[in-house]
């Protein structure tokens, strides 16, 4: 097969995907890690949104950072980090779907992209955006993962469980079977609602769940208002946050070094009270080393892809190293 980025000027092109439940980034770049180009589309969790549109979503990612960077498809190797990737059967799957993209193809969950950021993509990943998962790798290259169970069975303290909270309590405020709270008038406003039954309508109209999760925003604006529900909520969340990262943890063997933890997903990035509430739980527990804040972690896989076009180290089926720790 023959790489046409090959024929641009500058060499190879090598490709990194960020393929979250609410939009998919992919960069790419050259052989020197410089970025050429990068794009935007949406979803690429087929949970969520079916095979057909999650591929449709990626390769038009794809297409349009390889147009934006001068080249063209296949390029040479590819990072493809996606949520939802998490057993073999879903790896199966995807593969024939996202293997005309270039010439080496490394497919995993969208949380690992972040390891690449830790020394010796050793450590643990916790995400928190639309979804949330703690994913991690130890010294001898076994993956554990907690979490990432999606929004109906899972995905504590993520954006869409905190904004499915903050709604519960602005129905149970409503009604006065619950605590006044500012959300409640927070909620109708953001959504432009005219009566609080009003969010029914919203709520299962439209299966918008980044809507939902931006919802998250009012709760920390309430908790720094001094709202008592918002409080609780937040806490909550940084509570089950912390629990999946120590679960991981404990499924590991770290026994002999500090854990380089990586951040990612806009809550923990955009949300700096949220973060030092995770962070303060798990150094109670944890001896923690180096935090590091990944917040562009379709770049850091497109790197990455430099490394992976010539190492055997780098495989694309995870099924061979990955456990779960449900």
């Amino acid at each position: 097969m023959t790489t046409t980025s090959a024929r641009n000027g500058f060499g190879p092109c090598f490709l990194g995907i960020d393929g979250g439940g609410s939009k998919t980034l992919a960069v790419v770049v050259d052989a020197d890690g410089q970025e050429r180009g990068r794009a935007l589309a949406g979803s690429a969790n087929y949970a969520a949104v079916g095979v057909e549109q999650a591929m449709a979503n990626l390769h038009a990612a794809a297409e349009q950072a390889a147009q934006a960077a001068g080249c063209h498809l296949p390029v040479k190797a590819a990072w493809l980090g996606l949520a939802g990737v998490d057993r073999p059967a879903d790896h199966a799957l995807l593969l024939p779907h996202v293997q005309p993209l270039a010439e080496t193809i490394r497919l995993t969950n969208d949380a690992e992209l972040l390891l690449s950021a830790l020394d010796a993509a050793v450590g643990v990943a916790l995400v928190a955006g639309t979804g949330s998962i703690a994913l991690g790798r130890d010294a001898r290259g076994f993956i554990v993962r907690a979490g990432g169970w999606g929004h109906i069975l899972g995905d504590e303290g993520s954006g869409y469980d905190i904004g499915r909270l903050a709604l519960q309590a602005a129905t149970r405020a409503a009604d006065g079977r619950g605590e006044a709270t500012a959300l409640l008038e927070g909620i109708m406003t953001e959504w432009n609602l005219e009566r609080p039954d009003d969010m029914i309508g919203r709520v299962y109209g439209d299966d918008d769940k980044a809507a939902i999760a931006r919802l998250s925003s009012l709760v920390f604006q309430a908790t720094q208002d001094g709202d008592r529900v918002a409080r609780k909520i937040a806490q909550h969340a940084a509570d089950e946050l912390a629990l999946a990262a120590l679960t991981v943890c404990a499924a590991l063997d770290f026994s002999d070094k500090r854990v380089a933890l990586a951040l990612g997903g806009g809550l923990l990035i955009h949300e700096a009270a949220l973060r030092s509430q995770v962070l303060r739980r798990l150094r109670r527990r944890l001896p923690l080393g180096r935090v590091a804040m990944v917040e562009q972690p379709a770049l850091s896989a497109a790197l990455a892809a430099i490394t992976l076009a010539t190492s055997s180290a780098w495989t694309s089926a995870p099924e061979d190293a990955l456990r779960n720790a449900h």
